[in-house]
């Protein structure tokens, strides 16, 4: 397919947005181009990426899916860009970490951030990927940390989680459904509506969270559907499939196109970092200093 990377920028401004407005005061592009290249790459593929028809920007079903395929896309350019910069400049150690985007906090871009002015010569290489895939990389030798969220039921041989965050659980609503306008609501309110939720085999530890969590309010959760990314999850709430429970900090993510209600008694969630037991490098040990702080 031969879509432009002006585009494909253009498309995830928005999708990330929900808002032609915001998307193109991010990219500084004015809006009538910024809805042509929408256009254009909508005719390249045939189908509808907006809908365009309410007050509200959202994602049609076929945006949502290239959404998913392509959000990776931008990333990894600008990754490999920096990282040859970096190599240029003479930098000689670096960090492997993998991420998930319920993580990706002002927080961690913080550490990330003063890791990088103290420690200049190390190299941090950024990968999204599920935990599931994280804790696989991990094992093989191709991370060197990641930040996977909750740690996993069963103890993992040979691999080190540490604690460094603590956040609510939060519903995130469809704007039309009656529970829309609360201001808090009870986890019990839930039971037998529709849920939308991160795939088991992605994020196994967070879907058995979430069934834990429904199982002690008295019910079973009713999902329709699921994706591997919290962010995909979270947009197809803005599309109105269903109900999702997520970390609190995802509010980011929808942004207007949804309500992010708190929940009576809040479940709160403890993201851990994971690395390979034993003996970390003194890089390692630098950051997760920096991390626990």
């Amino acid at each position: 397919m031969n879509y432009s990377l002006r585009e494909l920028e253009c498309f995830t401004a928005v999708a990330d947005e929900l808002s032609f407005t915001r998307a193109a005061q991010r990219l500084h592009l004015a809006q009538p181009p910024l809805s042509r290249h929408i256009r254009a790459l909508e005719e390249k593929l045939g189908a509808a990426l907006f809908d365009r028809s309410g007050r509200k920007v959202a994602l049609t079903a076929a945006g949502a899916v290239f959404y998913e395929e392509t959000r990776t896309v931008l990333p990894q350019l600008v990754r490999a860009g920096e990282t040859t910069r970096r190599f240029v400049s003479g930098e000689t150690e670096r960090l492997r970490l993998g991420f998930v985007s319920a993580v990706l906090s002002p927080e961690l871009v913080e550490v990330l951030r003063i890791f990088r002015e103290r420690h200049p010569a190390v190299q941090l290489l950024m990968q999204d990927s599920p935990p599931a895939e994280q804790l696989a990389a991990l094992r093989r030798g191709e991370l060197d940390g990641g930040f996977i969220g909750l740690p996993p039921e069963a103890r993992t041989a040979g691999i080190q989680f540490i604690p460094w965050r603590r956040e609510p659980l939060a519903a995130f609503v469809p704007f039309g459904h009656p529970l829309a306008k609360r201001r808090q609501i009870d986890l019990r309110e839930l039971a037998g509506e529709a849920l939308v939720a991160v795939s088991s085999e992605a994020a196994p530890a967070f879907a058995a969270y979430l069934r834990a969590v429904c199982g002690k309010a008295g019910f079973r959760p009713r999902i329709v559907l699921e994706s591997p990314r919290a962010q995909a999850v979270a947009v197809m709430v803005a599309a109105g499939t269903g109900i999702a429970l997520l970390p609190a900090s995802l509010a980011r993510v929808v942004g207007e196109a949804a309500a992010v209600i708190p929940l009576q008694k809040a479940p709160r969630i403890e993201h851990v970092f994971a690395r390979a037991a034993g003996s970390p490098s003194a890089s390692m040990r630098s950051f997760t200093a920096l991390l626990t702080a």
